[in-house]
């Protein structure tokens, strides 16, 4: 492990105590990255809705839009953030923030244990916030696939080939790769979970229930994949797993409100 240069430093690859330059930059350049994201993973998102509009479509409401065109418009958020991830490598360049790579066997053991892993995880946690008598917010896709179930299955094309690569390179290569180098692995994975569950905030307003039960789960399976990225060295691994897990998801949902499966 430790896939950054690490400059001044005191500590094991665990844990470390960079100088006060490199803890400063990790975290401006995380949070920056972050929000430039998704400025512009919006930016690309508002050209998108103007060219299905002048195709006919309505966009003022997701609610109007047919499966295809919404899955479209969904993924035209992540193309955003390529955007921005690529700038910042070539910014960048002379520093090798990730790996990637075709998965090995022992790869491939690893993307079963870490859905495994995820599955336990949100589980246990779940369970946890039902006892507590605390309804969670729902994600804002999800909410709008249950008005139109078959939007489901077209995203799952979208989250293998936008969401989860996007979100991976981001959080877990860069964002993680940049606290690595400050703080050592452990608190890399910490922090860039907490960062990948706030990342999630804007998704889950307006639907009633608790946005922080939300945010919680959200980085605990931040973790979870920050881990196995740490493992592998290997940013395929956590990109297969979270596609793995968002399709799981949809499948369910859309089973869910067809009826094929109980609600």
């Amino acid at each position: 492990m430790g896939h950054l240069p690490t400059g001044t430093q005191m500590g094991s690859e665990y844990y470390r105590v960079a100088d006060m330059e490199t803890r400063v930059e990790s975290l401006f350049h995380s949070i920056a990255l972050v929000v430039l994201a998704f400025v512009a993973g919006i930016f690309v998102q508002v050209g998108g809705g103007s060219v299905l509009s002048a195709l006919g479509f309505d966009v003022t409401s997701t609610a109007t839009l047919p499966p295809l065109a919404y899955a479209a418009l969904t993924a035209t958020l992540f193309v955003g953030f390529f955007a921005v991830i690529a700038g910042y490598l070539r910014w960048r360049s002379e520093e090798q923030f990730f790996r990637i790579a075709v998965p090995s066997l022992r790869d491939l053991a690893w993307i079963v244990a870490g859905f495994v892993g995820l599955f336990a995880v949100a589980t246990a946690l779940s369970a946890l916030i039902q006892a507590a008598g605390i309804d969670t917010a729902t994600n804002q896709v999800i909410t709008d696939g249950r008005q139109d179930p078959a939007r489901f299955l077209y995203l799952i094309p979208v989250t293998f080939l936008f969401v989860a690569p996007a979100e991976e390179l981001l959080f877990r290569g860069i964002v993680q790769g940049l606290f690595r180098r400050a703080y050592g692995v452990v608190p890399a994975v910490v922090l860039a979970s907490a960062v990948f569950g706030a990342g999630h905030y804007f998704a889950l307003l307006g639907s009633g229930g608790s946005v922080v039960s939300s945010l919680a789960l959200a980085g605990a399976l931040g973790v979870v994949l920050g881990a196995l990225y740490e493992i592998t060295e290997n940013i395929a691994v956590p990109i297969v797993v979270h596609g793995c897990w968002n399709t799981m998801s949809f499948l369910l949902q859309y089973a869910q409100a067809t009826g094929a499966l109980g609600a």
